[in-house]
């Protein structure tokens, strides 16, 4: 069989899509998805992600983590299937899609060559868990978010791993984001399940420690601007009490790297 495939990153968190529309790929084989993401016997990336019909939207999202399996909701890859599917139906400037978590909508803003600017609405948030001096909450996918110092030297992958296979955390996992404040930006690195490592960045990551960042500050502000370790991303949202967040928008650039054919 063989496998046509976009490799796509957006601030270098990396993802095949595939085009299933004619629904030809084997969904069930989650071998065949790890395989397909292994960085050394595969084409490589943090997850796979599945372009398929849907009756009343443009599209749905179907995405895997590297391990194989079919995850929770991915930030990066939405603004990357987003991406992907304006390649499909370049008429469309706005998207209507449904995921795992449910329907998501996003604005293409600006193309120039394999570089597309998308932003992504995620789904609203009205819970936020004070665990000591750090925070759990959901953004689409569950996020453990701590405030560090000196974030350079944190060790993401050993400290991240603590906390995902924890008591409390090792049934279902959670991911873990590592978050320092400077003045006119926040820096996120963050552990995710699933790919059971630090990635260059993550979508509800940096989409989580905004929330935080404003939840656990005096004054609220709209909009912050996140440096992860593949590139900057923005988010927006309205918090008027910060018992509920909500027009939640991400906003970065989502790249074509390459496109070829997988044969197995």
């Amino acid at each position: 069989m063989k496998i046509n495939f976009i490799k796509y990153q957006g601030t270098g968190n990396d993802f095949i899509m595939i085009d299933n529309r004619n629904l030809s790929f084997p969904k069930e084989n989650s071998e065949l998805v790890a395989h397909l993401c292994n960085r050394h016997f595969g084409i490589g990336a943090d997850g796979l992600i599945l372009l398929e019909n849907n009756n009343l939207n443009n599209f749905s999202m179907v995405y895997y983590n590297s391990d194989g399996h079919e995850s929770t909701m991915c930030g990066n890859g939405g603004r990357c299937v987003v991406a992907f599917a304006k390649t499909l139906y370049p008429e469309h400037e706005y998207f209507r899609f449904m995921a795992i978590d449910g329907e998501h909508s996003a604005e293409v803003k600006e193309i120039n060559g394999n570089r597309t600017i998308v932003s992504l609405k995620m789904n609203d948030v009205d819970e936020i868990e004070t665990i000591d001096n750090d925070y759990f909450l959901n953004t689409g996918s569950p996020h453990f978010v701590t405030f560090v110092k000196d974030i350079d030297s944190i060790d993401v992958d050993y400290e991240g791993k603590k906390i995902r296979y924890s008591e409390r955390f090792a049934g279902k996992g959670t991911n873990v984001d590592f978050l320092e404040r400077f003045e006119d930006y926040i820096y996120v690195r963050t552990y995710e399940r699933g790919v059971e490592n630090e990635t260059l960045s993550c979508g509800t990551g940096v989409v989580a420690s905004a929330i935080v960042t404003d939840f656990s500050r005096s004054v609220n502000k709209s909009v912050y601007k996140i440096r992860t370790l593949g590139g900057e991303l923005s988010v927006k949202f309205n918090s008027s009490d910060k018992k509920k967040y909500t027009d939640i928008w991400l906003e970065g650039p989502a790249t074509m790297v390459f496109m070829g054919n997988y044969e197995f």
